[in-house]
């Protein structure tokens, strides 16, 4: 075991270690790009044509990448995108950056990390360790992954290496980034832990070691849910604050001028991204097995996901004040992403928004967001505004905030706007809005 290991920091040293990245989404290109930066070559796997076609042109098509690093790191043919998984057997490490979404039950699919393993299994080769990174539930990497690896004919810990390394991206995030980030790591035994950490340590200065796989898998739902839970409380306290007259944007900001013992947390339409809507249903799926029912996690994720239709009343209340019907009612939605400054679209609470009011028979839907030229909702395409001007939002009976992009002018909004439904609190700032109905302000 110590010659495995010696192998491969002389593989680090002399940067002859050979990456391999599948799944090139918002985990695993800026993975790839990381390892190809520091000189290593790196091969990227992907199903998505697409997606491989304009990675061999130098295109990037991930916000939290600079186009300049993925044109460089082509043309130094530091990484190689590829729908070959053949080329696994070139690799030395195999990261796996799959999709983990659920069934419309909401139970887990892990069919990708299936597939995946598949691609690794039959193409593996002596030594590799391969390092799962998809967010998922205990017990995926030794109960799933390890067995199909496994038909190979090669042993987990002995022939090959196996860990789990949660991803933590934070779309958008400008401070914390895949380099910088803290890397836990758990190894379905201590070698693996080992070689799964000296090669994340080439890209990741800090790692956090821990027993084995289930920990790591158990920690990024830790994580997650950490926040679902936090986002639900407050969540219902602005429902709360509206039925009694106070504004819980003043109470969260009070209360946030404790030192100790608080951390501040805010409201709004809905949560989305990949990972804070999923984990609570992987979680509770998970602990069915054992006769536990994770009632206070799937409580919060219940709130989070009613968030959109208090916000879908919000809006109908204003068109009843007006003198236009809901079917004639013209509404306005500003941003559709999941969150500020950010082009990720997945299961954001502005698509759900719409959805509802579109099932409240209000035909008059427009939306404006500059990193959302167009969305699906309802089987129906639906194209984003150009621009939004004076002229424009007069023309709408409700506009509503559902995604609080820097670039809004938020004076020039909330000046031209006939009612603005602010549901995250963007407006505060501007002067003499008393045309704006905010979430959770108890009026």
């Amino acid at each position: 075991m110590k010659e495995v290991l010696e192998n491969y920091q002389n593989l680090i040293n002399s940067k002859q270690l050979v990456v391999g990245v599948i799944g090139l989404g918002y985990v695993g290109l800026p993975i790839a790009v990381e390892f190809a930066k520091k000189g290593y070559i790196t091969y990227g796997f992907d199903t998505d044509k697409n997606k491989i076609s304009k990675l061999q042109s130098g295109i990037n098509y991930i916000q939290d990448i600079e186009d300049e690093q993925v044109e460089q790191v082509v043309a130094d043919k530091k990484l190689l995108a590829t729908n070959n998984f053949g080329e696994i057997k070139k690799c030395n490490a195999i990261f796996v950056c799959v999709p983990t979404p659920f069934t419309p039950n909401k139970d887990p699919d892990i069919s990708y990390i299936v597939s995946a393993c598949n691609s690794i299994r039959d193409n593996i080769t002596p030594n590799q360790i391969i390092i799962l990174k998809s967010t998922t539930f205990p017990g995926t990497t030794e109960k799933y992954v390890k067995p199909i690896l496994e038909e190979s004919g090669k042993k987990s810990g002995e022939d090959f290496y196996l860990a789990f390394s949660p991803e933590r991206i934070d779309p958008g995030n400008k401070v914390w980034t895949t380099s910088n980030t803290t890397v836990v790591v758990g190894g379905v035994n201590e070698i693996s832990t080992d070689l799964a950490s000296m090669v994340h340590n080439v890209v990741v200065s800090q790692i956090k070691k821990v027993k084995s796989p289930a920990v790591a898998e158990m920690e990024k739902l830790l994580e997650n849910i950490f926040r679902s839970v936090n986002i639900a409380l407050v969540n219902e306290m602005a429902q709360l604050c509206d039925r009694i007259g106070v504004n819980i944007w003043e109470v969260v900001d009070a209360a946030a001028t404790k030192p100790f013992g608080f951390m501040p947390f805010y409201p709004g339409p809905g949560i989305g991204g990949h990972c804070i809507l999923i984990d609570p249903y992987y979680l509770a799926w998970m602990a069915r097995e054992y006769d536990f029912v994770t009632k206070f996690i799937q409580l919060a994720a219940e709130i989070n996901e009613d968030m959109p239709y208090y916000v879908k009343n919000m809006v109908i209340r204003e068109i009843a004040k007006q003198d236009v019907t809901i079917k004639t009612a013209k509404i306005l939605i500003l941003g559709m992403a999941f969150k500020r400054d950010v082009d990720d679209l997945r299961h954001s609470p502005a698509l759900k928004v719409v959805e509802l009011l579109k099932q409240e028979e209000i035909q008059n839907i427009d939306y404006y967001d500059p990193y959302i030229p167009e969305i699906i909702v309802m089987g129906g395409k639906l194209d984003s505004l150009k621009e939004i001007n004076k002229k424009t939002l007069s023309n709408y009976d409700v506009v509503v905030i559902t995604t609080d992009h820097s670039v809004f002018d938020y004076n020039m909004i909330v000046k031209n706007s006939k009612v603005v439904v602010d549901t995250r609190n963007a407006c505060k700032n501007v002067e003499n809005a008393t045309n704006v109905v905010l979430l959770g302000d108890g009026k």
